[in-house]
């Protein structure tokens, strides 16, 4: 997970401190167009990774899952 972070997210953070370090510098806004679209897909995959990923979200978002619990026995089992 934070091997996607970095490299999803390293190259915006670049074109960041190179454009406020040297503003006379010409960025290629192409380059950081792409950069951005990189960011925002890490954002939008980090809360699938964290359901996948991690056992407390997991836990939550099971039980969020409406189900219809069946009160009838299943087929085999006796009722005493």
């Amino acid at each position: 997970m934070s091997s996607l972070f970095a490299v999803s997210c390293a190259p915006s953070t670049v074109y960041g401190v190179v454009f406020y370090a040297s503003p006379e510098t010409q960025v290629n806004e192409v380059g950081l167009y792409i950069a951005s679209v990189m960011a925002y897909v890490y954002m939008c995959t980090n809360p699938f990774i964290y359901a996948t990923k991690f056992d407390p979200v997991k836990r939550v978002l099971l039980d969020l899952i409406p189900f219809k619990k069946s009160t009838q026995p299943h087929e085999g089992t006796e009722m005493t």
